[in-house]
């Protein structure tokens, strides 16, 4: 899906110490974190990909189970345990993280595990592809989000008025570090993705190079958003020479999402604050099917989390029924950022194969197959 993509971040320095086995198969170590509902059905499916990888492919791998959620809070008082922290931080090469059951009212001591998790390990991008596959809607972009600012500081506060009445207030913060290494990605990835058309025989949705969109709100939120978006725009004109070949646009937030509905075939590499960004790869979803068939990947300097875009869904949890592709992709996203291109290349084209035949599909798309069976299905194409 993003065979350009482990180029994009080259100052990455994942760890190199895994060893090599007599086989010369590189050994990884993957944390697996299913968190909550549907989670703990789709990442065995993750986990079941890698496993059957083929041997030419190189690599081998061991698995370490790691907790974090809402029923982890529960049990616990913790939702983000810090044992699970430091085996990612000192044990693992990558991971997978499954869905999380946030409370949508206030639960005294709870916090979201995956913000605080994008933000202890510094994983300060979102990058979520968003492909069509066959004679689907003809779509091709990828929105990166910024993954650590913004609302999702989460500093807030409540008080009372002396008419008793009640005001909250929410601070949103962008800075200009963040807003640069997130433009940086932007502009990475549109380089590397133009690259990969120009070098592809397949007809192509952006036949007139690469495109950033810069997503905003600055008409309105002339400080914060004012800041992202002469930040991003800083990122192009500090390098013109290295992104020459880019095209650079900019879209108000709400004309955004009209015409990503509109016309989602004319944009590329979109680029936008943490709470646009949230919203705009969710709905982007709908172009494509499901929120089921969408992957992402927190990436920083040292390490990544593959993680689907969807809940945890417990109106199907326990059911068998819940779509597995975007773990699936998720886990390929992780390789192609780890530097494994190959193995990444070949879960993408199987998943592809699986969604152009349209046999087997789980209830989201319409179908009756269950997680097991699109599983199978996939890892026989391997």
């Amino acid at each position: 899906m993003l065979s350009s993509v482990r180029p994009v971040l080259e100052r990455i320095a994942f760890k190199a110490g895994s060893p090599v086995s007599s086989r010369g198969l590189k050994s990884l170590k993957i944390g697996l974190i299913p968190g909550d509902g549907i989670g703990k059905e789709v990442i065995p499916a993750g986990r079941q990909v890698l496993e059957a990888l083929p041997v030419e492919d190189g690599l081998k791998f061991q698995f370490v189970d790691l907790i974090a959620g809402f029923e982890c809070f529960k049990a616990t008082g913790v939702a983000l345990p810090e044992e699970t922290v430091k085996v990612l931080q000192e044990e693992c090469d990558g991971a997978l993280f499954g869905a999380v059951s946030s409370p949508t009212t206030k639960v005294a001591g709870y916090s979201s595990p995956i913000v605080a998790l994008r933000k202890k390990l510094g994983l300060y991008a979102n990058v979520r592809p968003v492909k069509s596959v066959g004679d689907d809607r003809p779509v091709d972009m990828v929105i990166v989000r910024e993954n650590t600012e913004d609302l999702y500081v989460k500093e807030e506060k409540i008080w009372t008025l002396e008419d008793g009445s009640k005001v909250a207030e929410a601070i949103k913060r962008i800075t200009e570090k963040a807003s640069y290494n997130i433009g940086k990605v932007a502009f990475e990835l549109a380089v590397q993705r133009g690259a990969s058309r120009a070098a592809s025989a397949i007809p192509t949705l952006h036949p007139n190079g690469p495109i950033v969109t810069i997503t905003h709100k600055s008409n309105v939120l002339s400080t914060t958003d004012g800041l992202f978006r002469e930040t991003v725009r800083k990122v192009y004109e500090n390098n013109k020479d290295k992104y020459e070949g880019v095209q650079v646009q900019e879209q108000i937030v709400d004309s955004m999402v009209y015409r990503l509905f509109r016309e989602p075939e004319i944009f590329d590499v979109v680029v936008a604050p943490n709470l646009y960004g949230d919203i705009l790869s969710d709905g982007a979803a709908a172009l494509v099917g499901s929120l089921g068939v969408i992957p992402s990947a927190n990436v920083g300097d040292s390490f990544v989390i593959g993680e689907p875009c969807h809940g945890s869904a417990p109106d199907i949890e326990g059911k068998n029924i819940a779509n597995p592709i975007a773990t699936i992709r998720s886990t390929a996203l992780m390789l192609e950022f780890m530097g494994y291109a190959k193995p990444a290349a070949r879960i993408h084209a199987a998943v592809d194969a699986h969604m152009v035949e349209k046999k087997l599909r789980t209830p989201d798309l319409g179908g009756s197959a269950t997680t097991t069976q699109v599983t199978e299905d996939i890892i026989k194409r391997l």
